[in-house]
């Protein structure tokens, strides 16, 4: 049965969040496709994993059969981690901006999955898996755009996701999702609307083009 890791990071519910709506719409036209397969949520707003420390780090470079009882602890939570991402036949994430990157949530769901000779190094154990990131952000930082500068979203997990871990990264991006409650942005309210469709849209196309993909 399909597998559809799903990771939502945003600090708002849905009903508030631009990337929530993205990645329900994503997950909703997957089930269509695979009413019987397995979505793995990790809300990491709700249930915030802890962030990387010494013991956990110390662990992923030393051999298990000589861990502590706190290496183990800790380490039993990043192969839990692993094994969601190997196991994902798709991956979807949000991925909001918040003051010029990603929220620390999703830094710390990072820092814990990757595993350097396991997820990431030569050979990374869930290699060419799609990951579809929703990168939404309240302004506008694309080329051309005076903030182009301080896209820092993207380009960093372009690096991570792909260039660390081989995984198949692609993009949404709904902007402008400050516009509906900043009169100085009210101007931009359409675009941000046309923004916000596109994006529902292309969650749902994606979706099933990859469902379509793994059943064939």
């Amino acid at each position: 049965m399909a597998t559809l890791l799903l990771i939502d990071s945003s600090v708002f519910p849905e009903g508030g969040s631009a990337s929530r709506s993205v990645t329900a719409a994503f997950r909703t036209a997957w089930e269509e496709q695979h009413p019987d397969g397995t979505v793995i949520h990790r809300d990491l707003a709700a249930d915030p994993l802890p962030h990387l420390d010494g013991v956990a780090a110390s662990a992923g470079f030393s051999d298990p059969a000589t861990h502590t009882p706190e290496q183990q602890a800790a380490f039993a939570l990043r192969v839990e981690l692993a094994e969601e991402l190997e196991r994902a036949d798709a991956v979807v994430i949000a991925a909001p901006m918040y003051n010029f990157t990603i929220p620390s949530t999703l830094k710390a769901w990072l820092d814990q999955v990757i595993i350097m000779g396991r997820t990431a190094g030569e050979t990374p154990s869930a290699k060419g898996t799609p990951v579809t990131v929703v990168a939404s952000r309240g302004g506008s930082y694309a080329p051309g755009t005076p903030r182009e500068p301080f896209e820092y979203v993207q380009n960093y997990l372009e690096a991570v996701l792909n260039g660390g871990m081989g995984l198949d990264v692609d993009f949404i991006v709904p902007e402008l999702t400050m516009a509906p409650s900043n009169p100085a942005m009210a101007e931009l309210v359409p675009l941000y609307e046309t923004s916000r469709e596109k994006a529902l849209q292309e969650a749902a196309t994606k979706a099933k083009t990859l469902a379509e993909n793994l059943a064939a």
